[in-house]
């Protein structure tokens, strides 16, 4: 008798409790699910649901044994019902552009480790530190090289990795799925896709994914284990090689081309009309496709000129915010107005925005992106680029100091634009409802 795998999901969640469920992930034969309160379960309840065959709590985990092939499927369709994805699975713009976001700010944090290898390099092959340490230059230069190139070298790995646990897929076929992706650069010398893999990556990531839970929902559960992954990887490795690199590698080249010629623009218009547009983008939520730009630079060229862009929005963001906060009578504005501030220059710019910039009216947020595109202005002209990606403001100086001269001209431009963006929101920004009091 064939199992009714989203009848088994909701069943569980009625018995565990949506409520209780923190998390919830799958291995070979279980579902895996952290939950708030054990006690609030009662094992028997779980026992009697169609197709379970035990149950255990090890390691904070409440662990319920399904089998291989029917553990997949019953963890897709809960992870339907836990998401509520009948009411969010319409792909409309935001949507997708969220979707960058899911899949890029996992792998953040090891760019911005390999950003600061990048600016801790000199230190690593300074002649007094290799002379301390009895060490080659050659050799200092090779492990300096590994610390700051891996990431990007297994940059589709990551990618598809990613995209696979966002898309309800195996992480570890992800993974391989990847490494395959930079295996093919070894063999494939018409497409660099050591300078263009993002895209692709990311095409194959999600196309691959869907086809693994379209390939589970047909397999007999019996080889399950060892059909789905070996067809999964075979069709998406046919498919990324003849088409997928073929075809996105070249149009994530052009992407970066036009992305480059438009920040190129005469008289750093470019860097004005995207330091101006960045707030406009948080408050409509389509920033995160940014991302995508941001990495898909990075592994082409290994710089990043998006990075201070995004800064200088974000600290004219919080300067902004620090200039109601002082000129406002309004307790309600001043309680929250400095930690808004603050957390705006440190990047985290959603408080500043929504709770205090555009609380009453828009014209606050209009002195701050003029601000920022003036600063932006300064930054194209002197080629500001960041060694990575995912930190702004004031921690983000950490991503140039590979050069002296790029670390001084940034400090010199946050600072121009936080004292810029406090007099023009000062004299000209704070409507009269700031100055009512509460």
């Amino acid at each position: 008798m064939s199992l009714n795998y989203k009848k088994i999901a909701k069943s569980i969640i009625d018995a565990v409790g949506k409520e209780n469920i923190s998390s919830a992930e799958f291995c070979a034969t279980r579902l895996r699910l952290i939950v708030n309160n054990r006690e609030n379960i009662n094992d028997s309840d779980i026992k009697n649901i169609d197709g379970v065959k035990g149950v255990l709590f090890n390691s904070g985990q409440y662990q319920i044994i399904l089998g291989t092939g029917v553990v997949n499927k019953v963890y897709n369709e809960l992870s339907k019902l836990l998401n509520n994805e009948e009411s969010v699975n319409k792909y409309d713009f935001k949507r997708i552009i969220r979707m960058f976001s899911d899949i890029f700010v996992p792998i953040m944090p090891v760019i911005i480790a390999s950003g600061l290898f990048i600016g801790f390099k000199n230190i690593l092959i300074n002649e007094r530190i290799l002379v301390f340490f009895n060490l080659k230059l050659s050799d200092a230069a090779a492990f300096s090289d590994i610390l700051t190139k891996t990431v990007f070298i297994f940059l589709p790995a990551l990618i598809c990795w990613s995209a696979f646990k966002v898309f309800g897929g195996s992480p570890i076929i992800g993974i391989v799925l990847g490494l395959i992706i930079v295996s093919l650069s070894n063999i494939v010398s018409l497409h660099d896709i050591n300078k263009n893999c993002v895209l692709p990556a990311l095409v194959s990531g999600i196309i691959g994914s869907k086809l693994e839970l379209k390939i589970r929902n047909i397999i007999p559960n019996i080889i399950d284990i060892l059909a789905t992954p070996f067809l999964t990887l075979l069709i998406m490795s046919l498919l990324s090689f003849f088409i997928i690199i073929p075809v996105f590698s070249i149009a994530e080249k052009y992407i970066i081309i036009v992305l480059n010629l438009f920040l190129s623009l005469p008289f750093g218009i470019g860097g004005f009309i995207f330091a101006f547009g960045i707030i406009f983008m948080v408050i409509n939520g389509v920033h995160h496709i940014i991302n995508f730009l941001e990495i898909s630079l990075l592994a082409a060229t290994s710089l990043n000129p998006i990075n201070p862009l995004i800064s200088v929005a974000n600290l004219s963001a919080g300067a902004v915010c620090l200039a109601i906060t002082l000129k406002t009578n309004r307790k309600s504005i001043k309680s929250i107005g400095y930690n808004a501030s603050l957390s705006a220059c440190l990047g985290i710019t959603e408080s500043a925005i929504f709770g205090v910039n555009i609380r009453y009216g828009i014209r606050p947020i209009i002195c701050g992106a003029i601000a920022a595109g003036i600063s932006g202005i300064f930054v194209r002209i002197f080629n500001l680029q960041a060694a990575a990606n995912g930190v702004t403001g004031i921690p983000a100086a950490l991503l140039y100091i590979y050069d002296s001269k790029q670390f001084f001209v940034y400090i010199s431009t946050a600072i121009v634009t936080v004292i810029l963006s406090f007099i023009i929101t000062w004299f000209f920004g704070v409507p009269k409802e700031y100055m009512q009091e509460d």
